[in-house]
């Protein structure tokens, strides 16, 4: 994914910076990390509270395979497939990303 087309998906948010990071690419609004770019595939930030949300619309969780092969599970989701031709959809789903960032600072 280009920087143009993630900028206008979080263009709800408002102004985003795009980071270089693991072969991949982090999202950042106003010094928070709200979504990463993992094999291509964009993943916005959750936690306990917005996490049932994005299961429920059928979001997958990112995890990676651990030491001793065990699953780690990371507080990023799949983007659900209907805010990809909605506008409005993606905004909501950016802003609980960014939300779910602020409350990681608490």
């Amino acid at each position: 994914m280009d920087n143009i087309e993630i900028e206008e998906m979080f263009q709800a948010l408002g102004p985003v910076t795009i980071k270089r990071m693991f072969g991949g690419k982090g999202v950042y609004h106003m010094g928070r990390i709200v979504a990463v770019e993992v094999n291509s595939e964009m993943l916005l930030k959750a936690d306990e509270i917005s996490g049932p949300e994005f299961e429920a619309a059928g979001a997958r969780r990112w995890a990676y395979e651990g030491k001793k092969g065990k699953a780690v599970n990371m507080p990023y989701w799949s983007i659900p497939d209907d805010a990809f031709d909605d506008p409005d959809i993606m905004a909501r789903w950016v802003r609980l990303a960014y939300e779910a960032a602020v409350r990681a600072e608490r």
